[in-house]
């Protein structure tokens, strides 16, 4: 198995964790997530302190951070304890996508969040937001691999 089909089976094994779960295990599950979400580190703690990296489409305070080094995403996230469903679909996003190229981040479609089965225990506001951060994340990504490649 490549590198490639190593990462997209990290994405398409969460997707079929919640896909193979009832609505109430999803939203444990999200909450399982919203638990696993790394601690942000220290070199970030002054951008967010400044309010840096918002992404201001979503209603929650959700703070994104996006590398690419040596051909590989890092992701790093903050978002409130208070706000444990967006902290777990944030925790799922970094989960997947941290250490893939940026290509693979590319090459995912924007039903993401719906193939998770959440949108009927989410509502649409918060899948608009959530759509947000899966969209900046894919813009972060670009800028990134651009700066990189120059």
């Amino acid at each position: 198995m490549n590198e490639q089909e190593k990462s997209l089976s990290k994405l398409e094994t969460i997707v079929d964790e919640f896909a193979d779960s009832d609505k109430h295990e999803r939203l444990e599950l999200l909450l399982d997530f919203a638990e696993q979400l790394p601690e942000l580190p220290t070199k970030y703690q002054a951008d967010l302190d400044a309010g840096e990296h918002r992404v201001h489409e979503c209603q929650t305070p959700v703070f994104l951070w996006v590398e690419v080094n040596a051909g590989r995403v890092q992701m790093y996230a903050h978002v409130a304890r208070e706000s444990p469903t967006v902290k777990g679909l944030v925790a799922i996003l970094v989960a997947a996508f941290s250490g893939v190229s940026p290509e693979e981040i590319l090459a995912v479609q924007p039903d993401l969040l719906q193939r998770l089965g959440l949108a009927e225990a989410l509502g649409m506001t918060r899948m608009r937001g959530l759509t947000a951060i899966l969209g900046r994340i894919r813009q972060e990504v670009r800028l990134a691999a651009a700066t990189n490649s120059c």
